[in-house]
């Protein structure tokens, strides 16, 4: 049985480590990580997000992170490796975020998960030695000592900012909502950037159309299966993002609609 730490009121052989990366399931990659970890302490619990990431996607990384790491307890600790290449002049950083860890390269993917600042920083030094699995060598090993009870003042010397990128950011005024295709899901659902509140501060009850591409909407449903099998549904999915799809088909290759899309909702007066 594995040890069990108490610092700082933290009871470290529950704590949590999820991992991300773009490394697939074929190699010996993913293994070698919590194997890393494990050896720093086997008490510590990991739990694969993804490892199925397109290489160096970091829209796609910071989707899945945004929308799922708030359903694991404060304290968590993210490791994320999506793009990481291990060259010298490569920043990796961990941060304190909305009560959870996150420990990653500074190539903007945490910029995008949420718009608040974080709580804490740390630049994590580096080894000075160059290497092909800086994820392993200098992340995994990071993301342990986190979860085992270091503070991030411990872990390396405050950053006064780290990278940000701009997401894609809907569009509204009184009569119309403009957004955009921000994800094509497993199942070729279109997922978009129109969020329920925005909708619901617009709509007041008035009628409505949701334009996509040659298609066209005047309800939302509640469900997936409210449809006929072939058929197009829209609704507002657990994260509150409208969503389109076609309920046993793809919506992506039926209605030809792609990464980007236009999705308008307009409002009668």
């Amino acid at each position: 049985m594995g040890s069990v730490y108490f610092i700082q009121n933290r009871n470290v052989s529950m704590a949590i480590i999820t991992l991300l990366t773009d490394f697939g399931t074929t190699d010996y990659y993913v293994a070698s990580l919590k194997a890393n970890i494990l050896s720093i302490n086997s008490a510590l619990t990991i739990v694969d997000i993804s490892h199925n990431i397109a290489q160096s996607d970091i829209s796609h990384a910071s989707y899945v992170l945004k929308h799922c790491y708030r359903d694991f307890p404060e304290g968590t600790t993210h490791m994320v490796s999506v793009g990481t290449t291990g060259h010298p002049e490569e920043k990796m950083i961990a941060i304190k975020l909305n009560g959870h860890y996150f420990v990653g390269t500074d190539n903007g993917l945490f910029g995008l998960i949420s718009d608040n600042e974080a709580q804490l920083t740390a630049e994590i030094p580096s080894t000075n030695t160059p290497s092909t699995f800086i994820a392993k060598q200098l992340l995994s090993t990071t993301a342990a000592k986190l979860a085992n009870g270091t503070s991030l003042k411990d872990i390396g010397k405050p950053i006064p900012a780290y990278k940000k990128m701009l997401s894609r950011h809907l569009r509204a005024t009184k009569k119309q909502i403009v957004g955009n295709v921000i994800r094509i899901d497993h199942y070729g659902n279109l997922i978009t950037n129109i969020e329920h509140k925005a909708f619901e501060k617009l709509h007041q009850n008035r009628q409505f159309s949701i334009s996509f591409g040659r298609y066209q909407s005047r309800s939302i449903h509640k469900y997936y299966g409210q449809v006929e099998p072939g058929d197009y549904f829209v609704l507002f999915n657990d994260s509150g993002l409208l969503e389109i799809g076609i309920y046993l088909g793809n919506a992506s290759e039926l209605l030809g609609l792609e990464f980007d899309s236009t999705i308008m909702i307009n409002f009668e007066d």
